[in-house]
C-alpha cells in the first residue's frame, strides 16, 4: 500500500480490493453515512460534536485512544448512551508499521480492556499485513472510504467541507478527527456536511448497527 494510495482523500476501488479483509465502505443502496471521529474523546471538542449531531438525529462512531478515553469515562458513557459506537484506535496512538506484533497488540489489548468493542481502527490506516491477519480473529478492521484532511493545518476548512461533499456517496465511511488539530476545520465542516447530506435524504448511522447486519446477512 502506497502512501499516495492510502492517503487519497477517496479511496480507490483497487486499493480496497488488494486489502478486501478490511473495511472500506459498508454496500448499500440506501441514502446512509458513516461519520467517523478518530483521536478522541477531549473534552471540549467531544461533546460539541455529539451537539451537532443531536440536531440531526445522527449516530456516529469515534475512534478512542485509550489514554484519552480513561481521563473522560464520563464523556465515553455520554457516547454510548446517546447511540453512538466506540472503536479501538490503541492505547496511545501508535503507528503499526514502527511497532512489533507484540508491542502493537499490547497497545490494543489495554485499549480493549477499557473500551470493550470489535471496531478497531489503525492510527494513520498503518498497519502491516500480519498484524491484521492476527487481528481479524477478533476485531473488525475499519478503513475510510473518505478521509476529509480536517486534521492538516495547510487545509482550509471549506475544503474539508467540499472534500467530503464531492466524494461521500451511499455507505460511504468518512474521516473526521474530534482533536484539537482538527478543531478549526472540524467547526467549520462538520455543520456543513451534516445540512447538506441531511436535506440530500441521508441518515447517518453508527457502524456497530451497520456490521451487525452484515454479520446477519452473511449467516443467512
Amino acid at each position: 500500500m502506497s502512501l499516495a494510495q492510502m492517503y487519497a482523500t477517496k479511496t480507490s476501488r483497487v486499493l480496497k480490493q488488494f486489502y478486501k479483509d478490511y473495511t472500506w465502505s459498508i454496500q448499500t443502496k440506501e441514502k446512509v453515512l458513516y461519520l467517523t471521529f478518530d483521536d478522541g474523546p477531549h473534552p471540549e471538542i467531544t461533546p460539541w460534536v455529539l451537539e451537532q449531531l443531536k440536531k440531526y438525529d445522527a449516530r456516529a462512531t469515534f475512534f478512542m485512544v485509550g489514554a484519552n478515553a480513561r481521563k473522560l469515562p464520563d464523556l465515553v458513557k455520554t457516547v454510548r448512551e446517546e447511540g453512538h459506537a466506540i472503536g479501538n484506535h490503541t492505547e496511545h496512538h501508535v503507528n503499526g508499521w514502527d511497532h512489533t506484533g507484540k508491542e502493537y497488540f499490547r497497545e490494543i489489548l489495554q485499549c480493549h480492556q477499557l473500551l470493550k468493542t470489535p471496531l478497531f481502527r489503525p492510527p494513520y490506516g498503518k498497519i502491516k499485513r500480519s498484524q491484521a491477519r492476527a487481528l481479524k480473529q477478533r476485531f473488525d478492521i475499519i478503513m475510510w472510504d473518505v478521509l476529509s484532511w480536517d486534521f492538516r493545518p495547510k487545509v482550509k476548512p471549506l475544503q474539508v467541507y467540499e472534500n467530503v461533499k464531492k466524494y461521500a456517496e451511499p455507505g460511504s465511511i468518512v474521516v473526521f478527527h474530534d482533536s484539537e488539530k482538527a478543531w478549526r476545520n472540524l467547526q467549520f465542516a462538520l455543520p456543513q456536511v451534516l445540512r447538506y447530506f441531511h436535506d440530500k435524504g441521508y441518515r447517518f448511522d453508527a457502524l456497530i448497527k451497520s456490521m451487525d447486519q452484515r454479520r446477519i446477512r452473511n449467516v443467512g
